[in-house]
């Protein structure tokens, strides 16, 4: 094996990035300069969307003339709301945001515009449209009325306003800003890689972000938080926490929310999650859900500790969501409607200063083979 092969292409730097900062080793997460705890606590997901595009924190001016930007685009053109209708109900919302994407990159005026200013446009557009796409399928295969947002509300508040048709509380409105703060944006994880290889080609935006969706679907990615929460759904009970992951790791199975390429301790978005997942339980009387996952992480964390693996941001976002109601399957469309933000800051980074990208391999293959005619072989 050549020494110039890393698996999975692990601590190879591929790309220069001023945008995301991950200290593995301390736990840390930086957007642009910010420390993850500092936005969490002040900041709103629609000022760091405009953090991510621009590498500064908006004016109020700035700040409303994006929000009404984003407002505008939580729509849908009829014929988007044809195809969604077309679909399988039992379609897994990832597809159809797939799906979506794609079609609206046909329609958009400025899809085939690979143009600053065209790129920017449609990164505040996506950023809506995906909102969109993920609350009116979930409201259409329901049989129930695609709404509009309300101008006066936030990205976070009309998400939820979207999704259930109820204007949510206070807390679980902030709740879920802050969650999608949290899942903006994560340096070169996957999906972000896989839209920066496909813009590198200088296709377009909406393929680039197809292309990121199709990688966040996978398990071991942004579907990693729909199977915690599948695995607190088959526990059932604080009681059976024990007996059930005593069972389960003697199968060999794998803890899903558990261990992360990049953290060697505590992911921080798992800690501010965690508290929040805690309060939502209480507020909500349904304080089980967080009290398993944390019976979990108490009992299995130990086990694997020498490793390195700790809980990740999917961990307790799964309980979060699960207790404000959000049906399992939009987790990870959710996921993608907060990480656009960053899928398409990269974009925009990637087109200002584009290389293709085009790596090695190792082949391993057989060599001097010589062909035979077909009766010979």
């Amino acid at each position: 094996m050549s020494d110039k092969f890393a698996a999975g292409l692990e601590d190879v730097v591929v790309a220069q990035s001023a945008i995301c900062f991950i200290d593995g080793k301390r736990g840390q997460l930086v957007y642009r300069g910010y420390d993850i705890d500092d936005l969490a606590t002040h900041s709103t997901f629609e000022e760091v969307a405009y953090l991510l595009w621009n590498g500064k924190l908006p004016s109020a001016e700035q700040l409303a003339e994006q929000h009404q930007q984003i407002t505008d685009a939580m729509h849908l053109p009829d014929s988007i709301l044809g195809i969604l209708k077309l679909l399988p109900k039992d379609t897994h919302p990832m597809r159809v945001l797939e799906v979506a994407v794609a079609a609206l990159g046909t329609l958009d005026a400025q899809g085939e515009d690979n143009s600053e200013a065209a790129n920017r446009a449609k990164a505040v557009r996506l950023l809506g449209q995906l909102a969109l796409v993920t609350t009116a399928w979930n409201r259409l295969r329901n049989g129930q009325e695609v709404l509009k947002p309300k101008t006066d509300q936030n990205f976070a508040w009309n998400f939820l306003y979207l999704l259930t048709g109820k204007e949510p509380d206070e807390y679980a409105a902030k709740t879920f800003d802050v969650a999608l703060i949290l899942h903006a944006d994560h340096e070169l994880n996957a999906s972000t890689f896989s839209a920066r290889v496909t813009a590198a080609t200088l296709s377009d935006m909406h393929s680039a972000v197809v292309s990121a969706i199709g990688t966040l679907k996978g398990p071991l990615h942004g579907g990693a938080n729909e199977q915690v929460m599948n695995m607190l759904s088959a526990i059932g009970s604080l009681d059976n926490v024990e007996p059930w992951l005593t069972q389960f790791l003697a199968e060999k199975k794998k803890v899903m929310g558990f261990g992360h390429r990049v953290y060697k301790t505590k992911d921080p978005r798992a800690k501010i999650l965690e508290q929040m997942s805690e309060e939502l339980g209480q507020r909500t009387g349904q304080p089980q859900w967080f009290q398993m996952s944390r019976k979990v992480e108490e009992l299995f964390q130990p086990k694997v500790a020498a490793k390195g693996i700790y809980p990740n941001v999917d961990f307790y976002s799964a309980s979060a969501y699960h207790v404000m109601g959000i049906p399992h399957d939009l987790f990870t469309p959710i996921f993608a409607c907060s990480r656009v933000a960053g899928w398409t800051a990269h974009l925009l980074e990637q087109y200002a200063n584009n290389r293709l990208f085009r790596p090695s391999s190792e082949y391993i293959g057989e060599t001097g083979l010589k062909w035979k005619p077909v009766d010979e072989r």
